[in-house]
């Protein structure tokens, strides 16, 4: 095994040694914002912790607030501008003072840092620290070991893994769920149609009976959290639809999990076209059937585009293509 020169300098390396510990923890923070699709890096933390709690800031508010350089917070104010997170706004009475304050944008992504990730992180890091007291470099060099046998990243996985998901069949006995999902996520940001009504109130009729499937994903005491619909349109062309989470279920990762079996499912079956609609104010659900393999499909929304007055975006998925890993 290598030396660590930097732990045999003792004392001496204490300043190299927390910068490499800084960003081996900021490099897994980072990964962390990509495995969720955000856009902010671990870099970005300290302003944004500091808005959040303090509310609007001068820059040198924020540079007292969070402890580093000037041109350290206009770098990362600039960078959060430009992602819509944060914004210039002149202070109330004196508009020749400038604050910076978190966009809507910005808030909403705070709150859900504060609700999801941050304890999460909060407690991968105090795993790390545990243990009997120690002078400060023994701890740091627990720490670094600590990390050698297990990433940051990694840990606050660990902290994230939800409850077991397991994969529900359809059963007359859960078609309130089919119902009650449904309309939870429509009326959330729409206005549920007769053609949603047609089909969560009728789901044997419309779907099973004619060949059709209806899924839903279920988590360790939790019950049946999500559901998705494969529904026969004519021929051999099927809708992939009434895809939805329940809100108090969200980021357990059951939207994954429930597309990509539904999508295995759609391979069993006499399936020629899968495609689906949907609206571009679900930007996360686009995204999660981009990631899927699911193409923008201006035919399927000539021919199908009409069945829903919100739909907007229309999907395909080539079943021909072998699967994703």
């Amino acid at each position: 095994m290598a030396r660590d020169v930097l732990a045999e300098m003792g004392p001496l390396a204490l300043g190299s040694r927390l910068k490499r510990l800084a960003e081996r923890m900021q490099a897994d923070a980072t990964k962390v914002f990509a495995d969720r699709d955000l856009p902010i890096q671990g870099t970005h933390f300290p302003l944004l912790a500091a808005l959040a709690t303090y509310g609007p800031l001068s820059v040198s508010e924020a540079v007292d607030a969070v402890g580093i350089s000037q041109p350290a917070v206009t770098r990362i104010h600039n960078a959060l501008q430009k992602m819509g997170l944060t914004t210039v706004s002149p202070v109330e009475g004196d508009s020749r003072q400038k604050q910076i304050r978190l966009t809507p944008e910005g808030e909403a992504l705070v709150n859900d840092l504060k609700r999801d990730l941050w304890p999460q992180v909060r407690r991968a890091a105090e795993r790390l620290c545990d243990g009997p007291d120690a002078d400060f470099l023994t701890q740091i060099a627990r720490i670094e070991t600590a990390l050698q046998e297990r990433s940051l990243h990694d840990r606050i996985l660990d902290e994230g893994a939800g409850p077991a998901l397991r994969l529900v069949e359809y059963d007359d006995r859960l078609a309130p769920e089919f119902d009650a999902i449904t309309r939870e996520w429509v009326e959330d940001m729409f206005t549920l149609e007769e053609k949603d009504i047609e089909i969560i109130e009728h789901p044997r009729e419309l779907i099973i009976d004619r060949g059709g499937v209806i899924l839903f994903v279920e988590a360790d005491g939790l019950g049946i959290i999500g559901t998705c619909a494969l529904m026969p349109v004519d021929g051999d062309a099927f809708e992939l639809t009434k895809m939805g989470v329940r809100a108090s279920a969200r980021g357990l990762k059951a939207g994954d999990f429930l597309l990509q079996r539904t999508i295995e499912r759609a391979r069993q079956l006499p399936i020629e076209n899968l495609f689906l609609l949907t609206n571009r104010k679900c930007a996360a659900a686009i995204h999660l059937y981009e990631k899927a393999g699911f193409l923008h499909d201006a035919d399927i929304m000539d021919r199908y585009g009409k069945r829903y007055a919100r739909c907007d975006v229309a999907m395909s998925y080539d079943l021909s293509r072998p699967p994703q890993d």
